[in-house]
């Protein structure tokens, strides 16, 4: 695509993690007409294989740009399995919000999104959460992502003087289940060989086949009626 074709495109921030989900809300924006800046983030997580699955979805998805950020500092401050070593992974279900959740994680990602949307000249930004088949994390739900829309107009220039109009944050797979996430991707031609989900990923993005991630991703794809096609360890 031209470079004038994309600047006559509204542009959006999508944050892409490189799991299953995050790679369904690029196809997503995609699909709405939007010239898509990726945003992903190296915050210490357990392993990097994430960040590699970002930048092969970002290219086959056709992401005008992929930018991945480094908030290592987010991880040095531990409280989560994700980012602290010392603390296990859990393997079996468990009740309230379990140890994989990362103390402020989206609302630091949704801030930084914002700052780079506000620099773009962008007005929307994507972020894939999901209350339906989740962990749990208060971070995903409706009225987390209501109350981050109205801080972005409040607290930015841009909101404030309203050039070029409200930042809108869309969270289009909030209400669906995994199995209807992974439909639509399909739907929209995602290759879903190329996402990484598990929270205990090889270097090589093998999953454990084990966590609450994989365990979430296996049950969507048998409820959707088509091939897995993850790699395990």
């Amino acid at each position: 695509m031209s470079m004038a074709a994309t600047a006559s495109r509204r542009r959006a921030v999508v944050l892409l993690s490189g799991g299953l989900d995050s790679a369904t809300l690029l196809a997503l924006a995609r699909e709405q007409g939007f010239a898509c800046h990726a945003l992903s983030f190296a915050y210490g997580q357990r392993h990097g294989a994430e960040t590699i699955a970002a930048a092969q979805v970002a290219d086959a998805l056709g992401a005008v740009e992929l930018r991945v950020m480094s908030l290592s500092g987010l991880g040095d401050l531990g409280g989560s399995a994700l980012t602290d070593t010392s603390i296990a992974v859990p393997e079996t279900p468990s009740t309230g919000i379990p140890v994989t959740y990362v103390p402020a994680r989206n609302t630091v990602f949704l801030s930084l999104a914002l700052a780079w949307a506000e620099v773009l000249g962008a007005r929307d930004i994507f972020i894939g959460v999901n209350a339906v088949d989740y962990s749990g994390y208060p971070d995903c739900r409706p009225g987390f992502i209501a109350a981050f829309e109205r801080t972005a107009n409040l607290a930015t220039r841009a909101g404030v003087e309203g050039e070029g109009g409200q930042f809108r944050i869309h969270a289009p797979l909030i209400a669906l289940g995994k199995a209807d996430i992974i439909r639509e991707g399909l739907r929209l031609g995602v290759d879903y060989a190329l996402t990484v989900s598990c929270y205990q990923a090889d270097p090589h993005g093998r999953a454990c086949g084990r966590c609450d991630s994989c365990r979430l991703r296996a049950e969507g794809f048998r409820a959707a009626g088509v091939p897995d096609p993850t790699r395990y360890g």
